[in-house]
């Protein structure tokens, strides 16, 4: 497939947009020594599947986690991920079962932590599922992936973004439709 080429002011045609995979829905800014941060409006009819990235900047100490919770929902979550730690090579594995949210999607430390995730099926009634990656920015963190589902089917517009244990500090969360 040969993409398409958009140059300053050009107009583009309706076979150049629709090539288009990926759209910004929403960017939420993480502000300074909070522990969540709600997403309100990310997710409609629009698209069946999405992509977050979350980039904090800083996390306080503490060995915290990233965590995602769908609208207000407290029970349901089931994650697993395989995990391996930069400077001894050791793997782990962590789950999730049953949770209150998506509650190990990757540790964090004053350097922050990222990770990538697709959500899909969040607007539908369905059971919205949910896999990524994340790395930790620390030289003695780790990086691992892993996915999962929320047990129910209710159709959600937002979610919830935080941190177990801590607060975060500075950084983006991006949400992005992909095209249906």
């Amino acid at each position: 497939m040969t993409y398409p080429t958009f140059n300053s002011g050009d107009v583009l045609t309706a076979a150049e947009m629709n090539a288009v995979g990926l759209w910004l829905v929403k960017t939420q800014t993480i502000g300074s020594g909070v522990a969540t941060v709600a997403v309100t409006g990310a997710f409609s009819a629009d698209y069946d599947h999405y992509k977050i990235i979350i980039q904090a900047n800083s996390i306080a100490a503490g060995g915290p986690y990233l965590s995602i919770q769908m609208g207000s929902t407290v029970t349901g979550y089931y994650w697993g991920a395989s995990t391996v730690v930069y400077s001894t090579a050791a793997a782990s594995n962590i789950a999730v079962n049953n949770g209150a949210s998506w509650n190990r999607l990757g540790p964090g430390n004053t350097n922050g932590v990222t990770g990538a995730y697709d959500i899909l099926n969040p607007f539908k009634n369905e059971n919205t599922i949910i896999s990524g990656t994340y790395a930790d920015p620390g030289t003695a963190g780790s990086a691992g992936s892993g996915s999962g589902f929320l047990n129910d089917t209710t159709s959600y517009t937002a979610f919830t973004v935080g941190v177990t244990s801590s607060t975060m500090t500075g950084g983006t969360i991006r949400v992005y439709g992909y095209r249906n």
